[in-house]
C-alpha cells in the first residue's frame, strides 16, 4: 500500500511537470492553438526531376524534412567552396588571418583556377595581391577557383595543408561521410560529400559566421573590369533566398545548396546531380516552398526550466529538478503541435549525490507513435549527499519498498 501510494504521488508530480513544460513559449512563430483547423495529411515532397541525391533540412532543429540518397557519397563540385569559406571565417575568428590581409594570387592558383581553365574564375591578376575579404567575395559570389586556391595557400601555406584543415572542421561539424582534397571542388579522387553533410555545413555556416555567409546573397561582384553575376538563380526569383552556393562539373552534374528565411523559419535544401542550371533552381525552390508551406518549428523546452521532479534517496533534498541542457526544438507538420506526446525515461530509484548538469534520464517527444525529438534529462541543480543518519534511514525505506 505504501509503495502504491508513493508511486501514485510520483506519477502525479511527473505529469504536472510535463504538462507545465509543454506550455508553448512566447516565440514569434506561435505554436498551433487548440482551436486550429483539423490538420490534413502532408503531401509528399516535390522530388527533383533529375538528381543523384537531395535533402531538405530545417535550420533550427536540424531535422530532415525530406530527402533521397542523403548519405550517398558524391562529388560536390563548387559547393566545396562553402567549406572553404567556413574554414577561412573560422581562421579569421581565431586570429590566424585578418580580413585586410593581402592575399597573393600565385601562379599555381592562376594556372589551376584562372581564366585559362574551363572552370569559373575571379579575375584577380596573377602575382598580385588583394584583400582577403575581396578574395573571399570573388570565391563566394563569382565561384572563383583561383580565389579558392589563393585563400587556401594564404591560410595554410598550401592547398594540401588547407584540405587537412577542411577535413578537421568538417569532423567538428559532424560531416561524417565527407572528405576534401582541394579548396575549389574540381573533380579529384577521394573528394566527396553527401547531401546530408552539405546541409549540416550550410546550417553551421549560417549559425557560426553570418557575416561571411552574407557574401553569398550578393548578386554580382567586379574585379578590375570583369563583372560577374552570382550563379544562384534563386537570388533573383525569391527574396527570401539568401544563399548559398552552386556547383557544376561533368562528374557532379548541376548542384545547388540553397537556403531561405521566411519569418523566423529557415530551411536548407541541397540538390546534387541536376541536369541544368534552371532545373536545379526550379527543384530547389519547389522544395523550399513545400517545406515552408507544410512544416513549422517549435521550441518545446528551454534550459533551466523544470520539466519534471523526481524523488531522490539519501540526499540533502528529497527531490531533484530535471530539465534539458540545450533548447529542445522539433519540426513537424503544421497544425500538429497539440498531438505531440512527451514522456521521460528515468531510473526508478535515484540515489544522491547529483551534480548540476548530470544526465539522469531521457526526454522523448513522439508524434503518431514516432519519436520526433529527444534530449538528455539533466539535474538543474546539484543534490548533495545527506548525513549519515538520513542515509541510514533512507536505506531502510529503500529496502522496505523493494520488498
Amino acid at each position: 500500500m505504501k509503495f502504491r501510494f508513493a508511486a501514485t504521488a510520483l506519477a502525479a508530480t511527473l505529469l504536472v511537470g510535463l504538462a507545465h513544460a509543454q506550455t508553448p513559449l512566447p516565440t514569434p512563430a506561435a505554436p498551433a492553438a487548440a482551436t486550429a483547423p483539423t490538420a490534413v495529411a502532408t503531401p509528399p515532397a516535390p522530388v527533383p526531376s533529375v538528381s543523384k541525391a537531395w535533402i531538405l533540412m530545417d535550420y533550427a532543429s536540424g531535422q530532415v524534412l525530406a530527402g533521397e540518397n542523403v548519405d550517398a557519397q558524391l562529388a560536390p563540385a563548387s559547393i566545396t567552396k562553402v567549406m572553404t569559406s567556413y574554414v577561412v571565417a573560422a581562421e579569421v575568428k581565431n586570429g590566424k588571418v585578418k580580413p585586410d590581409d593581402q592575399v597573393m594570387m600565385s601562379e599555381r592558383a592562376w594556372r589551376e583556377g584562372g581564366a585559362g581553365t574551363d572552370g569559373s574564375y575571379s579575375g584577380f591578376p596573377v602575382n598580385q595581391t588583394a584583400r582577403l575579404e575581396d578574395m573571399e567575395k570573388g570565391m563566394a559570389i563569382q565561384s572563383g577557383n583561383d580565389a579558392a586556391i589563393a585563400l587556401a595557400e594564404h591560410v595554410a601555406g598550401s592547398e594540401e595543408a588547407f584540405a587537412s584543415l577542411m577535413n578537421s572542421y568538417a569532423a567538428k561539424i559532424g560531416m561524417t561521410n565527407s572528405h576534401f582534397v582541394n579548396a575549389h571542388g574540381l573533380t579529384a579522387e577521394g573528394h566527396h560529400s553527401t547531401a546530408r553533410d552539405l546541409a549540416l555545413l550550410g546550417r553551421a555556416f549560417v549559425r557560426d559566421y553570418p557575416e561571411t555567409y552574407a557574401y553569398n546573397k550578393v548578386k554580382e561582384f567586379t574585379v578590375g573590369n570583369i563583372k560577374q553575376p552570382n550563379r544562384n538563380l534563386l537570388l533573383w526569383r525569391d527574396g527570401s533566398v539568401d544563399g548559398i552556393k552552386t556547383g557544376h562539373t561533368s562528374a557532379a552534374g548541376y548542384c545547388l545548396m540553397s537556403s531561405a528565411q521566411r519569418g523566423d523559419q529557415r530551411l536548407i535544401a541541397v540538390v546534387l546531380g541536376g541536369a541544368s542550371e534552371k532545373q536545379r533552381a526550379d527543384d530547389s525552390l519547389a522544395l523550399l516552398n513545400w517545406g515552408f508551406r507544410f512544416f513549422e518549428t517549435h521550441r518545446l523546452y528551454e534550459p533551466g526550466k523544470v520539466v519534471a521532479e523526481h524523488k531522490v534517496w539519501k540526499g540533502t533534498a528529497d527531490t531533484v529538478q530535471l530539465g534539458v541542457a540545450q533548447p529542445m526544438l522539433v519540426s513537424l507538420p503544421r497544425g500538429r503541435y497539440n498531438d505531440l506526446k512527451p514522456s521521460i525515461d528515468v531510473p526508478k530509484s535515484l540515489v544522491a549525490p547529483f551534480t548540476a548538469g548530470q544526465q539522469i534520464g531521457t526526454l522523448k517527444v513522439t508524434l503518431d507513435g514516432k519519436v520526433v525529438a529527444q534530449a538528455p534529462l539533466v539535474a538543474i541543480a546539484a543534490v548533495e549527499e545527506a548525513g549519515f543518519f538520513k542515509r541510514l534511514w533512507h536505506s531502510f525505506w529503500m529496502w522496505w519498498e523493494s520488498e
